[in-house]
Formats: C-alpha cells, sequence, structure tokens
C-alpha cells in the first residue's frame, strides 16, 4: 500500500478516534490539522484495526442516533478531545482545555480574568474547588477549598467533563451564575447566586503585624513577574524595620514554575528548589538561583488544602532545607509539570511530561506536604490577610481567629527572645535518599497545572 493511501488512513483513523473517545460521536475539526498529523510521520500499521473499529462505531453513530440536536459540533468534538485526555487517567492535572479555558489561562498568567474567581479540579467525578481568589466573588460568597459545585443555573453537572462546566461558569463581567454547592465542612447543600467580575489577582500584599516587627508577606498566586514583586516587598519589608516574615501560602493554586523558582530562591542561599522526573526516572535538579535578598531572616510559612502546584514547591524547598517552619494543614498535592500544546482553534491540551518531587525526593502528588506543626482553623474561622490585619489594633490581632497565623507569631517571637535559636533548630529534621542525575531544564516552557479557573 502506497504512502499516500496510508496517510489517508491515518488522517481518517485519527479523526475518527478524536470524535468518538469520551463522549463516543463528535463532528469533523479543523482539516489542517489531520494533515499536519498525517505528514508528521505518525505510524499507523500497528492501530490500524484498532482506529478500524473506532470508525465503524462514529459511522453507526452518525447514521443512526436519533437526537439530531445532541451532534452540535462543538460540544462533542471537545467532549471527545477531553475523553481522550481523561483516558490518560492523570485525574486533576492533565487536561483539555476550550478556547474560553485557554484564554482564561492566559489571562491568569497575566494576572486577571473574568469570572467568579476560583481554581477548580476534577474530583470522583465532581468539581470542586482548589482555592478562591482574594476579594472575589467566590471568597466573598464563602466558598472554601474542598467545596463540590453540583449544578450551575440548574443544570446537573456531576459528571461531566470539566470543561463543559469551566465553559458554563466562565462568562463576562456583570453577568450572573447561580451555583448549586455541597460544602465540604457541614455536607449541606446551598445555592448561590454570584456576580462575575473582572478578577485582577493582587498576587502580593505585606504589612508589618501591629505591634510586632514581624511582616505578613501573603502570596495569593504565581503569575507572571509575581517572584520581581515578591523580591521587592521583601526589600522594604525590612528597610522597615521588619526582624521576620510569616509566609502566607495559604489557598494559592499556583501557577508558573520559573516563577515558584524565582521567589524560593528569595529564601534559599543554596541547594535544589525541586527535582524534575521524567517518564524514565530520570532526575534533574532545578537548582537555587543566587542572589536572594531574604535567606537569613527567621520565617514560618503558613499552608492549608489550598496550598497547590507552585505554593507546594516553595513550601516543600523551604521545608527540606529547614529553612523555616510550615504551619497549618496538608497541601493538595499537585505533583505533575505540564506543557501546553495548543490546538488549531484556540483550544489547546495541557499534558503532564514530568512530577517534580521536593529537593530531599519526596513525591508530592497526590499526597501533599504534611507541614511540621499541624493547626486546623476553628469553625467560621478566615484566614487574616496584611489588608484585613493592618486595620487591628494589637488586642485585636492576638484574639483573632486565625490561629495559623497567631502559631507562626509566637514561634517567630520566641526566636526574637532567644536569639540563637536559628531556622534550623526550629523544624524536625528530615531527609530521604534519592539518587539524582544534574542536567539543565528549560524552566520558562513549563506550567505546573491546569489553567482551571472559573
Amino acid at each position: 500500500m502506497n504512502q499516500t493511501l496510508w496517510r489517508r488512513i491515518a488522517t481518517f483513523a485519527l479523526l475518527a478516534l478524536v470524535l468518538t473517545i469520551g463522549m463516543g460521536a463528535g463532528m469533523i475539526l479543523d482539516r489542517q490539522a489531520f494533515v499536519a498529523y498525517a505528514q508528521s510521520g505518525a505510524t499507523v500499521e500497528t492501530g490500524a484495526p484498532d482506529f478500524q473499529l473506532i470508525a465503524e462505531a462514529w459511522n453507526t453513530i452518525q447514521r443512526v442516533y436519533v437526537d439530531q440536536t445532541a451532534k452540535k459540533t462543538k460540544p462533542l468534538t471537545y467532549g471527545a478531545i477531553g475523553g481522550m485526555v481523561s483516558a490518560l487517567g492523570d485525574t486533576g492535572h492533565s487536561t483539555f482545555l476550550t478556547p474560553e479555558m485557554a484564554r482564561a489561562e492566559r489571562d491568569y498568567s497575566r494576572g486577571q480574568f473574568e469570572g467568579i474567581g476560583a481554581q477548580v479540579q476534577e474530583k470522583n467525578g465532581r468539581i470542586e474547588i482548589v482555592a478562591p481568589f482574594d476579594n472575589s466573588p467566590a471568597q466573598k460568597a464563602g466558598l472554601k477549598a474542598g467545596d463540590a459545585i453540583l449544578k450551575v443555573d440548574g443544570l446537573d453537572v456531576t459528571g461531566l467533563p470539566v470543561e463543559q462546566v469551566i465553559s458554563k461558569i466562565l462568562g463576562p463581567a456583570g453577568t450572573s451564575v447561580m451555583l448549586t454547592i455541597l460544602d465540604s465542612k457541614t455536607g449541606q447543600t446551598i445555592e448561590l447566586t454570584l456576580v462575575r467580575a473582572r478578577i485582577v489577582v493582587d498576587n502580593v500584599t505585606v504589612t508589618l503585624l501591629p505591634g510586632t516587627k514581624i511582616a505578613l508577606l501573603r502570596l495569593s498566586g504565581f503569575s507572571q513577574g509575581v517572584s520581581r514583586e515578591v523580591r521587592q516587598a521583601l526589600t522594604e519589608i525590612q528597610q522597615q524595620g521588619a526582624t521576620a516574615i510569616i509566609f502566607d501560602l495559604r489557598n494559592n493554586p499556583g501557577g508558573l514554575l520559573n516563577e515558584a523558582v524565582g521567589i524560593a530562591s528569595q529564601f534559599l542561599a543554596s541547594g535544589d528548589v525541586l527535582l524534575e522526573q521524567d517518564g524514565d526516572g530520570k532526575i534533574t535538579h532545578v537548582a537555587v538561583r543566587s542572589g536572594g535578598v531574604a535567606t537569613a531572616i527567621p520565617m514560618v510559612v503558613l499552608v492549608n488544602n489550598g496550598s497547590a502546584s507552585a505554593a507546594e514547591i516553595v513550601a516543600g524547598a523551604i521545608q527540606d532545607a529547614r529553612r523555616g517552619t510550615l504551619i497549618g494543614e496538608t497541601t493538595f498535592g499537585t505533583g505533575t509539570v505540564l506543557n501546553k500544546f495548543p490546538l488549531s482553534d484556540g483550544s489547546a491540551m495541557m499534558l503532564a511530561v514530568q512530577q517534580w518531587l521536593t529537593p530531599a525526593g519526596r513525591v508530592i502528588w497526590h499526597k501533599g506536604i504534611v507541614p511540621d506543626l499541624v493547626v486546623a482553623l476553628t469553625a467560621g474561622a478566615s484566614p487574616l490577610t496584611p489588608e484585613s490585619a493592618s486595620k487591628l489594633t494589637a488586642e485585636q490581632l492576638r484574639a483573632t481567629g486565625d490561629q495559623q497565623l497567631l502559631e507562626g507569631l509566637r514561634r517567630l517571637e520566641k526566636t526574637a527572645s532567644n536569639p540563637g535559636t536559628d531556622a534550623m533548630s526550629m523544624v524536625a529534621s528530615s531527609s530521604t535518599d534519592v539518587e539524582i542525575a544534574a542536567s539543565v531544564v528549560a524552566l520558562e516552557l513549563s506550567q505546573l497545572q491546569a489553567a482551571r479557573w472559573i
């Protein structure tokens, strides 16, 4: 059989594969994309029987399926591609992005997007909140990590592909959306109507805590350029006389890997920020960058189950280096490095190409980082932000319900009263043996997780 014919078979077979896996039906995708595939030298000989079977199923669906309205082009096409990615089994990480989601991802990396202001993930057939963004409609409505979205505008979305659910929630600023939520704490179902907004992610905020020389530095996300903002904030707060830092990574959903390395390097003088492991088990060092501006000042790090991705990289690096004490709750457990593969119509696939480990070789994927000191917030309590803390008196600060922050404050004050106490003695030692091989990694090309912003 000549090469031209094989290319035609490959084109048709891939079309059938894309349009049937996951949703079981679909319509024609961009022709040039398939031509490019056929010209890429992809091998079809070994997969030809499977492609033929898929083609049979595709033809049957198109010939006999009764509901013609269900065969709208884009929803079925995107559902099929999403099904392909979901079939990889990398639940909550590798994902398909519709053009709207891809735009939201690009906007988020620039520090803004339109929606209700939260990051979500697919888990056990449901869409769950990973973390709300500061000052967002989602946060103001009380949404929190672990809450599950059951319905959108009255439509049951349980079991639907994540891209379909997100597309229903995203929308122009000023419009409203009604969500039916399963509360992760009480188990009760509630209905909320939220007005979408232009979410400007104020990633870096900082203040001196009232009555102290201890700075509260809050990082809410890892968008482009945020490491530069953190460096500037650290420089300014030390010039104002700060003697210690509470670094707040709670409800931080992560973002760009390059920014995570830059931020961790502000606190670490040497060593690694993380290890990257490819599918063959090869380990690559990602080293601390020189020139950090806060490598000696005493610090604690606050984390919770909304701390994910890049936030876990930074927290894990600080913990492994015994640079500061981690206080709070076990982190979310995002552990794959995702690369973005654009498709011809503006959609994209985020596919796991590596997993990351802490410098000591600890696996974070699906496990999270356990803090050195486990402290949970009491029911009804909310984390203090630098903005809210700056409005309190010293007495009001001590009476707040943010026990995680207060525990960090107590430990740093204890360190200040005992000058011989350093970061190395504040945390329990831990080490994990791991065989590592050094090489160079192109950080700027990688992202840690899918852009699932709503």
